[in-house]
């Protein structure tokens, strides 16, 4: 299987495992950065990260795939959340939180392989994150 089979795939088992992704993914990110939470004051029934969980799948899957959106969009997130009060640091850690939550769900069925796709793919997101300057980036992609 190749990289992206093998995150679709995680994705896949992770579904099959539980209804709901987002409240593993922010109960992880919660306890490695106990600040976020309140900037989820208002977001009472969860809709809000659950909003913010599929974007981030979305954008993983034009990642993976054809990339038509995904860079910009991790750039441009990269400052607007700067500006809500998530530094570029903390926002960094997010899809390595996504994939430490699928990790965890799926337990044994995290091979070797599916981690060596996850550690590529997290390294390649990284990019954009810290080089939020799309004018910079543009003649590289």
């Amino acid at each position: 299987m190749k990289g992206a089979d093998l995150i679709v795939a995680s994705f896949e088992q992770a579904a099959e495992l539980c209804d709901d992704l987002t409240p593993f993914v922010y109960t992880r990110l919660f306890a490695a950065h106990p600040e976020m939470e309140a900037l989820f004051i208002r977001d009472t029934d969860g809709s809000v990260r659950g909003e913010m969980l599929a974007r981030v799948i979305e954008a993983i899957l034009d990642f993976i795939d054809q990339r038509a959106y995904a860079s910009y969009l991790i750039q441009c997130e990269v400052v607007t959340h700067e500006g809500y009060g998530t530094p570029p640091e903390v926002f960094r850690t997010f899809f390595s939180v996504v994939a430490a939550s699928i990790q965890a769900l799926i337990g044994s069925d995290w091979t070797a392989e599916i981690d060596a796709a996850w550690t590529r793919l997290l390294a390649e997101l990284d990019f954009y994150v810290t080089h939020p300057d799309q004018a910079a980036t543009a003649a590289l992609v």
